[in-house]
């Protein structure tokens, strides 16, 4: 009998999927743990593999769409079946995201606001509501009220900045925030000291009152007088500069075409999401140590002239395996928080944070203390290529107990990471820096890198994370314990 086939759950975090690719086509023959799609999730490329057996009869989604987790993307059963009731029905679960049909929004009728402005000897009406307010206090953003005139103010219109002798008062970064925000400083009337433009009458300009408001008021006062015939030589010549002015500029804001929103892929969209939980969920502090890295260097250097062109090991492998040393000896720190206790790992997994051209993945070497550095090295190198091919399974991209963010290859000398959940702990590597030390009494050119740990603060304390960062800076000071 023929069946809707639902987006599978292909890795834990997953929502929804990009379908890249359909393996097998419409009338294939399919048995269980046939691979029939590759999906693109918020961690990696992963395998669409089907569980049942039949002929696929319809495919429903095509290549490059986003599709929610269960959503319907094919039909099964046997050849020839006809499905046309399941195609309409995972047409309907897929325009409802697989739940029942909302329904449609009753329209809210909207009172008519009457007539603009009300005759003077109106009565208000008693049957408005008491809680609305009156039509002439209603105002839509596009309406403009000039201020109004105070009784009491009988002074001449203001001047332009400047004090009559033709130059304009303004200060500097009253003057570069005018041509930020593109505001003629001859509209503004500063309030300085000898009516000096000062910061705060330009952005009270941009904000639509202040100073700009007392210019229009100055207009209108120069100009009744001037039609009056009764205004002073003052009051009238700065009518006419009113009537000449042009008028304030709007601040200039961004257009359409000046921007453009790239939609985020799942992946992008999973990271926002699980950053924005782990700085709002888990109480991050931050312990740094600074270290000779120079026995580091050599060791890394005569290994790599014993394994000759069998492979390289990196800084970042060693550090890893003394990672993962370190969590053994301080198992403390080798745990997570879990809502009313704290879970602690008796294996060691870390993770290696490997950036790709959307973002950043996380493969895991398990049990890494007990492997050798050589297989560290080799294990990396795989998982690292297969991260920026999209090709890690789910189960290597899960599983970490602690993780190695490395961002010294780009210079960086040091940062602070973002604890991965549930993990307690996640070491943030710097660069190699070259600096003056002091050895044996002497000022020497010296190497250093600093590490620096973000930790959970409901499972690591300041003093169990600074033992941890004392014993993993004593086996990178002194590599051959690594090899133990």
């Amino acid at each position: 009998m023929a069946q809707i086939i639902g987006l599978p759950k292909l890795s834990p975090t997953m929502e929804e999927g990009v379908l890249v690719r359909w393996v097998k086509k419409e009338g294939d023959k399919v048995s269980p743990g046939d691979l029939v799609a590759e999906v693109e999730t918020d961690k990696a490329n992963m395998d669409f593999n089907i569980e049942d057996d039949g002929v696929l009869l319809k495919l429903l989604v095509k290549e490059g769409d986003t599709v929610k987790l269960g959503a319907p993307v094919a039909i099964l059963g046997n050849a020839g079946e006809d499905v046309a009731a399941l195609v309409e029905e995972a047409a309907a679960a897929a325009s409802t995201g697989g739940a029942a049909p909302e329904p449609e929004p009753v329209p809210v009728p909207v009172p008519d606001p009457g007539p603009k402005a009300a005759p003077k000897d109106a009565a208000p009406t008693r049957e408005r509501a008491p809680a609305e307010a009156p039509a002439a206090e209603k105002k839509t953003p596009a309406q403009k009220t000039p201020a109004p005139k105070p009784e009491a103010k009988a002074k001449a219109p203001a001047k332009p900045a400047g004090g009559g002798n033709g130059k304009l008062l303004a200060s500097p970064l009253a003057k570069s925030l005018a041509i930020e925000l593109g505001i003629d400083l001859r509209t503004v009337s500063g309030s300085g000291p000898g009516g000096r433009i000062v910061e705060r009458d330009v952005k009270a300009v941009a904000e639509g009152g202040g100073a700009e408001v007392e210019a229009e008021g100055a207009f209108e006062e120069g100009a009744e007088e001037a039609e009056a015939g009764s205004g002073t030589g003052t009051g009238s010549g700065t009518g006419g500069t009113a009537m000449v002015k042009a008028p304030s500029v709007p601040a200039l804001r961004d257009q359409e075409g000046d921007f453009v929103d790239v939609p985020a892929s799942n992946m992008r969209k999973r990271i926002a999401s699980r950053l924005t939980e782990a700085k709002r969920d888990v109480p991050h502090f931050y312990l740094m140590r600074k270290f000779d890295v120079e026995p580091l260097l050599a060791f890394r250097g005569r290994l790599n002239a014993l394994l000759g062109d069998r492979g390289k090991v990196s800084v970042n492998d060693l550090i890893v395996k003394a990672v993962a040393l370190a969590l053994r000896r301080v198992p403390d720190c080798n745990a997570s928080w879990n809502g009313d206790a704290i879970r602690k790992f008796r294996r060691v997994h870390v993770g290696v944070a490997v950036a790709i051209d959307d973002g950043l993945v996380t493969p895991v070497v398990f049990d890494a203390d007990l492997k050798g550095i050589g297989v560290i090295a080799a294990e990396i190198q795989d998982l690292a290529k297969r991260a920026k091919d999209r090709k890690l399974k789910a189960h290597e991209i899960t599983g970490s107990t602690f993780t190695v963010s490395n961002l010294g290859m780009f210079q960086i000398e040091r940062f602070t990471a973002v604890i991965n959940p549930p993990e307690g702990g996640i070491l943030a590597v710097g660069g190699i820096v070259e600096e003056p030390v002091v050895k044996d009494g002497q000022v020497v050119v010296g190497k250093r890198m600093t590490v620096t740990m973000s930790c959970d603060h409901r499972v690591i304390d300041g003093a169990l994370g600074a033992k941890f960062l004392a014993v993993l800076v004593e086996q990178l000071e002194k590599p051959e314990s690594l090899a133990l």
